[in-house]
């Protein structure tokens, strides 16, 4: 009997999972993984992966897209330059932002953006919906049923003017998540002291962009994801907190979770790898450095790491926020603005696995199983993406080649997106995404780009374990 044939065959790599390592080659057909292991029969095109690591593609599930921000500023990046870039490094699948301003309606928010993806984007996407406006109807009609079609992650802000929401209205779209299934991820700081940092230090005319930092304190932080871990907890619904920053951030999620809360969080490659020192810099020159919750010491770096080793975060995201560094960007108020007045974010799309792969594989912390798993497996399968981050049997051949040995140095705009710079400049990594398929067609070879705009597939979400309530709320709450 003739041995079968398949569309494509990855030959001679180490593929690693969530699960382990093993040498072993992939067989490909109809953009599915059929098979792993050996003897796999003939293929029509067969890839040499020896000497490479052969991974899932990257799933970042923090990223804002084509995206108006609460100030009316768009990003850099449209669905196109931002997918681009995300699979030259290695990034198949991405999760950004459908973001309602007050007075919109939820539905048409959604089909806006999943038309600019449908034209643009040329990897897999879904999205989660950021909540500002519960009303005309979004809060009953709206949420819901875009829960039931598959948008079944939520954005909430505890901070920013137009975007923010107060704490019943929190406890609203936690009933309404509880009851129709899906996940709310918060933005967790409180605004009034942040507010009242920025106040002293505008008045005291310490408004360059190095007291950005300063102005969004640690205690900010503390006091929402203690308040947000609480709600959770009071009303039995999961929560991913996002970006967690700092020491006791981590701290915080670690004891919520030892006591039952349904919480689930994630950390950033900014708040790894850099520190707020480095945004020590004269006039607006950190401009391009300043994020919200901002970088923070050394100490919490390590602290991240142990969580990250202990499991108590579950996620490592790029949380790109692209804003080039000109009138367009972080200087629409000009190249002399105070620091309020300028964009948060940076571009992270790109950098996030080589900057992982080199601390976790390179490096060795952690290991290549766990990179695998916080930058893939763990964010596919807590936002319901069962095809994605995996390779096995029936999932989507989203798969990507590894060179480990590769040595990279970044430059100062060397990244494919819209931005303009790059904010790892100088850095070296060891470990570059020489391959990626995406639906088991190749979307990069050695650095070229060959995927087409608009071949990127919207992913519905499915109600996953992590979305699921816990089953008894307090006696106090009816039903």
């Amino acid at each position: 009997m003739a041995m079968q044939s398949h569309d494509m065959i990855i030959r001679g790599g180490t593929v690693v999972t969530a699960e382990g390592s093993e040498r072993a080659d992939v067989a490909i057909h109809d953009g599915k993984i059929v098979a792993v292991g050996e003897g796999l029969g003939s293929a029509v095109t067969e890839i040499d992966a020896s000497g490479r690591l052969v991974m899932p593609g990257g799933v970042d599930s923090h990223c804002h897209i084509e995206q108006l921000s609460g100030a009316g500023l768009m990003n850099a990046d449209t669905f196109e330059t931002a997918t681009r870039s995300a699979l030259m490094g290695g990034t198949t699948t991405t999760i950004s932002f459908a973001a309602q301003h007050p007075g919109q309606k939820l539905s048409k928010v959604v089909a806006d953006y999943q038309a600019l993806a449908a034209k643009g984007a040329i990897g897999d996407h879904a999205f989660h919906i950021i909540v500002s406006d519960l009303s005309v109807g979004n809060l009953t009609e709206d949420l819901p049923a875009l829960l039931s079609q598959g948008h079944r992650s939520i954005k909430l802000f505890t901070v920013y003017d137009k975007v923010r929401m107060g704490d019943e209205d929190i406890l609203d779209v936690l009933w309404c998540a509880r009851a129709h299934g899906g996940l709310v991820n918060i933005h967790s700081e409180n605004d009034g002291l942040i507010r009242w940092m920025v106040r002293r230090l505008v008045e005291a005319g310490q408004t360059g962009s190095r007291f950005h930092p300063v102005s969004h304190p640690r205690a900010a932080e503390i006091e929402a994801l203690n308040r947000m871990c609480i709600f959770a907890e009071f009303t039995g619904q999961p929560v991913m907190l996002f970006h967690i920053s700092c020491a006791e951030g981590a701290e915080i999620v670690r004891a919520a979770r030892a006591r039952g809360a349904p919480i689930l969080a994630e950390t950033c490659p900014h708040y790894l790898f850099m520190t707020a020192d480095q945004l020590n810099l004269p006039g607006n020159d950190a401009a391009g450095l300043m994020c919200s919750p901002p970088q923070r010491a050394v100490p919490d770096q390590e602290a991240l790491w142990q969580a990250l080793e202990q499991g108590d975060l579950q996620v490592v995201s790029s949380d790109h926020a692209p804003y080039r560094l000109d009138e367009t960007g972080k200087f629409a108020h000009g190249v002399d603005a105070p620091f309020p007045k300028i964009a948060n974010g940076m571009p992270g799309l790109e950098t996030r696995l080589p900057l992982m792969f080199d601390a976790m594989v390179s490096k060795g912390r952690i290991g290549p199983e766990r990179f695998v798993e916080l930058t893939s497996t763990n964010p596919a399968e807590i936002y319901g993406l069962p095809g994605k981050g995996r390779i096995a049997p029936g999932a989507d051949a989203d798969i990507v080649l590894w060179d480990p040995d590769k040595i990279i140095t970044f430059g100062a705009d060397d990244l494919h997106d819209n931005t303009g710079y790059n904010p790892y400049a100088g850095r070296t990594v060891t470990g570059w995404p020489e391959t990626v398929l995406s639906r088991g067609e190749i979307v990069v070879d050695h650095g070229k780009l060959l995927g087409q705009p608009g071949r990127g597939r919207r992913l519905p979400m499915e109600v996953s374990a992590h979305m699921q309530p816990r089953p008894n709320p307090p006696a106090e709450l009816p039903s």
